[in-house]
Parts: structure tokens; sequence; C-alpha cells
């Protein structure tokens, strides 16, 4: 891993260039070739697709277009940003040590790193918020899911895929009964500040990534990041975990959805369902979002911004698999890693893409999102996955990971 390889947000694990292979730093000081390698650049190339995912999600054509553009996009909806988040959990353990925590001052020089970065993501994320785009920004989200999962940053990956589980299992209950205690005018005063953004109550119950329900996949992330992803034989077992999880989530979601009495009508007559997508919504993020009017039958829906436990397992097994195939990919296949390099690069530097995507929405004065032609989606890509290659070859960080970087160089005087 390079020395840039903790410098960045989005893209913790980072080659200095697409062609130039990274260094795996598992305990902050020595520096280790080889296997590692594959591995690092396949974190990257998985960060690529996700940006390629939000930016489908944001500006691609409208899935409920239906045919087989529409079933695409469909695929990218609330699977890119759990992806995203997925990926949260393995920067943190990149930045405060993968396989073996830091400890004694280097242990709290990451940690500090980490809080930086946390507060920084919370700021640009409220600020791009206060644009005015039609984008639900996940950075703020972000911001606050590095802070909350920082004290599990010295568990082994036992103990965190178990969080990560009982999270999953129990989180989803929680904000249910939340989202139904809380007033239906909505909460005003500091909880909601600042006005235009995403206050306190949005950032953890109510918001498009709810934290109560987005943690589990971050944990998930911390605990993959642990193991030895070098191995045949745990690359393998992880695509297996990944496709399982995925079954279950949405065939249990279908199951239970037909098998429950009175499900499907129930769902029908909820506020928020949009009645045609009820036939779907073991699957298709075109079910819509839980407000907290929705009935009880919605915690068996596996829509991915449903926020139920079927959508959380269902989503977290996508990553999974995704993450595996990437890692298996780039180390299999030399040719295909050639030929994915400009996606490397936009993954390695994923911040600077996802905010450069937000800057064009705004500068284009896109309002109907999703809904614009297929050109627009291939237009932003053709021109981040550009940009991200060019400045590759000439900068070993993007201009905003560089800027992060610089913003956490206080945390070097901590003792």
């Amino acid at each position: 891993m390079t020395q840039n390889a903790d410098d960045s947000a989005l893209a913790a694990p980072t080659a200095t260039r697409p062609g130039t292979p990274p260094l795996d730093t598992p305990t902050g000081g020595e520096r280790r070739p080889s296997s590692s390698t594959g591995r690092l650049i396949g974190v990257d190339l998985a960060r690529g697709l996700a940006v390629f995912g939000m930016f489908a999600a944001h500006v691609g054509p409208d899935p409920s277009q239906g045919g087989f553009t529409g079933n695409l996009m469909e695929l990218a909806h609330g699977r890119a940003s759990a992806l995203f988040a997925f990926l949260a959990g393995f920067s943190v353990m990149l930045m405060t040590g993968r396989r073996t925590p830091k400890t004694g001052r280097a242990g709290r020089q990451a940690v500090a790193k980490v809080v930086i970065r946390a507060l920084v993501l919370l700021a640009l994320g409220t600020a791009l918020t206060m644009t005015g785009t039609s984008v639900e920004v996940i950075l703020a989200f972000y911001g606050l899911y590095f802070l909350l999962v920082l004290p599990l940053y010295r568990l082994g990956a036992r103990p965190l895929a178990l969080i990560a589980a009982a999270g999953a299992l129990v989180l989803p209950q929680v904000l249910y009964v939340v989202q139904h205690a809380l007033p239906a005018e909505g909460v005003d005063g500091i909880w909601a500040w600042p006005a235009d953004a995403d206050g306190l109550v949005s950032l953890l119950f109510t918001g498009s990534y709810p934290v109560l329900t987005w943690i589990p996949f971050v944990v998930a992330g911390m605990a993959v990041a642990r193991l030895d992803l070098a191995a045949t034989a745990v690359r393998v077992r992880l695509a297996i975990t990944g496709v399982t999880l995925a079954v279950i989530g949405h065939a249990g979601s279908w199951l239970a959805l037909h098998l429950t009495p009175g499900a499907m009508s129930r769902l029908g007559e909820a506020s928020w369902s949009g009645g045609d997508a009820v036939a779907s919504a073991w699957w298709s993020d075109t079910w819509g979002y839980p407000d907290g009017s929705s009935t009880p039958a919605g915690l068996l829906v596996a829509s991915p911004h449903s926020e139920t436990t079927l959508s959380i397992v269902a989503n977290t097994g996508v990553a999974i698999a995704v993450l595996a195939g990437c890692l298996a990919a780039v180390d299999a296949f030399p040719l295909f890693h050639r030929l994915a390099r400009p996606v490397i690069a936009v993954g390695s530097m994923s911040l600077t893409a996802y905010v450069l995507h937000i800057a064009g929405i705004r500068l284009l004065g896109l309002e109907e999102l999703p809904g614009p032609d297929l050109h627009v989606l291939l237009g932003f890509i053709v021109a981040v996955t550009v940009f991200a290659t060019l400045w590759s070859r000439h900068f070993r960080r993007g201009p905003l990971e560089w800027l992060l970087g610089k913003a956490t160089k206080p945390a070097e005087l901590v003792r």
C-alpha cells in the first residue's frame, strides 16, 4: 500500500497509479508486497463499481421504465450505496491496521485520523446536501458511520461478524418502533439542524441511509477486512457466503410476503408503497422508503431501501459477492486487470468521483432524478473515468483525497 493508502475517505486502499501495484501495510510500519497487491486493487475495483452504481441510481434512466435498461438500473439502486457502506468498514480497518490493529501511539494517531475524516465527511456531506440537488447525499451519513464503529476496530473477524448479524436482526425492528414514535410532522430545533440538510434525527432514523440500519453493512465490511484475503479458500467461502445471503434475503422476503396471510394486501394499502410495486417488493427499489406510516408487513420486504432485516441480509450478500469477485478477477486474469485499470483508477479516488458527479448534477441543472436518458449516465461515467485515469498517471492521490490527507496531518501530533 502506498503512503497515501490511508489518506482517503471512500478509497482507503489505493494504488498510486492504475498500473502501479499497492503494498499492504497491516501494522503501519513495514511494507509487504506480493500477494496483498491483488486484493487491494480488487477493493479499488469494487469501489469503482460502487461509484458507477451510484451514478446509475442518480442520473441513470428510471428503473420503472422496465425492459433490459430498467432492470439493469434497478440492480444499482440501493445496492451500490450498500456496497459503499460495506467498503467503509474495510476503510476503517485499513486505516487502523487491517490484519493486526495498531496500538500505542500509532493506534492513537490512527484513531485521530479516522475522527478527523469523519468530521470532514460530515461537513462536506452537509454542504453538498445544501446545494439543493435531488441526490440523497451519503457522505454525512458515511462520516457518522466512521465515528460510531471506531470503538470496534480492535475486534477480530468473528465478533465483528456476530455484531453485524445481531445488528441486522435487531436494529430494523428498533427503527420501525422509533419511526412510529417520532412526531408525524417531524422534529425541529437542534435535532433538525441544519434545516436544509440532514439533521441528527435524519442521520440516525429518518434519512435515506439511517445509521441505525446501515451500521451492519459497515461492521460486516470490518469483519471481512480482518480475513486473509490472499487465501483462495477464504475468497471461495466469501463468494459462497455472499451468494447465500443474497438468496436468503430476497427469497426469504418472497416467501414471507406470499405465505403471510394478508401481507400483500396490507402493503398495497401502505401510504409509501406505491401500490403497483407491491409484487416486486421482495427485490425492487421501486417499492419505496419507510417513513413511519407503514404497516408491520413492511418488515417482510427486501427492497434495497426498505431498512428491513431481509434487505440488509440481501444487500450485505451482494456486497460480499461483488468484493470476492473483484478480488479473484484481478488476480486470476491479467488481461482483465489491465482492461479494468480505468475503473480501478476511479475507485482509488472515489471521494473525488462522488463529489464531481454531485457538482455535475448541480451545474447541469438536473432535477428529475432518476429520469435522464441513458446518454447522460454514459457521459458522467466517461467523463469521470477519463479524469481519474489521466490524473492517476501524474499524481499519487485524487485531489480531494490529497486534501483530506492534509486535513488529517494534525493527528500526527497525538502522543
